[in-house]
């Protein structure tokens, strides 16, 4: 273990420190002034930097705080404690808010100081050994029995180059999957070439993919390589292959059946020798019973299937990856790592979590920058979570269990409120709505109608498009709304199909 770094101007403090951390076996080493233990930083670095904050030698009378910021900027993990004969409201605010784990006024009992300390030590070697952990983990974290599912999936398909097509909800980390099923592929010395096919315009995407000639169409001042050239002899991932227009369908076929494309105004053939795998979070063969996308390509694209499971279904990886995520955010924006409470870590575990593991990695990147302290509590999460975790939950736990319900009651030989004492289903509807409603107005919101509703359309809206197979226009006709109606909703209130 590091030396613990103890800077103060006052010698009778420097003793008294070294002293009492030599009978505890921390090994310490003493500063007088700022300017000493900055040149020291720029070589090393404590596990514990325990500073003075008024001191000769800086640039400021506050030197201290000069210590914490640089400290801070070069070792964003290292605990920092401020000691200070000035206990005042500003020096308090200041320290914390440059990332002080903790702030020790003088007087201080020396006990309380070494147990200070070695709580800060226990911190900078949790870290540590998290960033090393983290350091090491795989790109794609998942403990849960559905995702080691999908690593075994990858590692048979690893040596194969046949067409996968990964299915899933927007946030499932579709585009993660099909890095590592590149990687571990004999292809994988060769490009990765993405393209979300839903983010190119219509006219554009042509071109995008199989490249253009020069003089093609207007602004076409050179020969331009398309993706699958882009891609040759590796692999070529079209996300959202759902929303491809219908005559690029024709022509993604053909690629796929005989290898060959031609430029936009081109009149050689070019071969393609790439690996295609694709994405999408709609139910492609729903839109092939609409005719909305050729069904001999979704047979082409449908080798095989990959399916992501949702994070609700995968709820005990929420732990491993808000903490990798919080890591990941700490290291980008140069700070210390936040953790979370057990407090929040128990309400992250239980929130629906629609964007999926990319809303999750959102919302750790927002606490690493608005949390304002190193443990994030409940408190400190987005009001809207806040106030609506809750019932959110509450109608996500109801709908699965009206879902399931029914199956498990027929099971037992009972239906729902067939007079055997239990409750109507209307009845528990109507309980849980008023236990919904009851809670937010006690919160004083003013939205109760609006949020209520939302959250009835969106719960309404899951239900039917799972009874369905994820079928819009026949969930549409069983809820008696409009295809058109349907899918604004669905938009509105940033639901996924349900399969």
């Amino acid at each position: 273990m590091k030396p613990i770094w103890v800077v103060d101007d006052d010698q009778s403090i420097r003793w008294v420190l070294e002293k009492t951390l030599a009978r505890e076996s921390l090994a310490c080493r003493s500063f007088s002034n700022s300017a000493d233990v900055l040149v020291a930083m720029e070589t090393g670095s404590p596990q514990v930097l325990v500073s003075d904050i008024r001191m000769p030698g800086g640039n400021t009378p506050n030197a201290g705080l000069e210590i914490l910021q640089a400290a801070k900027a070069k070792y964003p993990g290292l605990p920092v404690i401020i000691m200070t004969a000035f206990s005042d409201l500003e020096s308090a605010v200041s320290a914390f808010q440059g990332g002080a784990f903790e702030y020790l006024p003088k007087p201080f009992d020396v006990d309380q100081a070494v147990e200070l300390i070695r709580r800060a030590v226990d911190e900078s070697l949790r870290e540590s050994a998290i960033e090393e952990k983290m350091e090491a983990a795989p790109e794609i974290l998942g403990q849960a029995p559905a995702m080691q599912d999908v690593f075994r999936a990858i590692g048979r398909l690893s040596q194969s180059n046949v067409t996968v097509l990964i299915t899933g909800e927007s946030g499932t980390g579709k585009e993660l999957v099909a890095k590592a099923l590149h990687r571990h592929s004999p292809r994988a010395a060769h490009p990765f070439i993405a393209l979300n096919t839903a983010a190119i315009p219509k006219e554009l995407l042509e071109s995008e993919l199989f490249g253009h000639e020069r003089g093609a169409f207007t602004g076409a001042q050179s020969m331009r390589r398309g993706r699958f050239e882009q891609a040759e002899n590796g692999t070529l991932f079209l996300d959202e292959i759902g929303d491809m227009p219908s005559e690029l369908q024709t022509r993604l076929l053909r690629v796929l059946s005989d290898g060959h494309f031609y430029r936009v105004g081109g009149h050689s053939p070019m071969k393609a020798n790439v690996r295609v795998i694709a994405a999408t979070h709609q139910n492609l063969e729903d839109l092939v019973r609409q005719g909305m996308f050729r069904e001999d390509l979704y047979h082409r694209l449908n080798v095989i299937r990959l399916r992501l499971p949702a994070l609700h279904e995968r709820a005990e990886d929420i732990p491993l990856l808000a903490r990798s995520f919080l890591h990941k955010s700490a290291r980008e924006l140069g700070v210390e790592s936040k953790r979370l409470s057990d407090a929040a870590m128990k309400l992250f575990v239980t929130l629906p979590f629609p964007g999926n593991v990319r809303q999750l990695e959102n919302l750790c990147h927002w606490l690493t920058v608005m949390a304002p302290a190193q443990v994030v509590e409940v408190k400190d999460l987005p009001p809207e979570m806040r106030g609506a975790a809750p019932e959110v939950a509450r109608v996500t736990s109801l709908s699965r269990t009206v879902t399931h319900g029914d199956s498990a009651a027929r099971h037992e030989g009972h239906a729902v409120g067939a007079g055997d004492g239990s409750l109507q289903s209307d009845d528990v509807w109507r309980m849980e709505l008023e236990r919904m409603a009851a809670h937010m107005l006690a919160l004083d919101r003013h939205d109760v109608m609006d949020a209520l509703t939302r959250q009835f359309e969106a719960t309404l809206i899951r239900m039917a498009l799972r009874h369905t197979g994820g079928r819009r226009i026949e969930a549409a006709q069983r809820l008696g709304i409009g295809r058109n109606t349907i899918t604004r909703k669905i938009q509105d209130l940033g639901l996924d199909e349900v399969r």
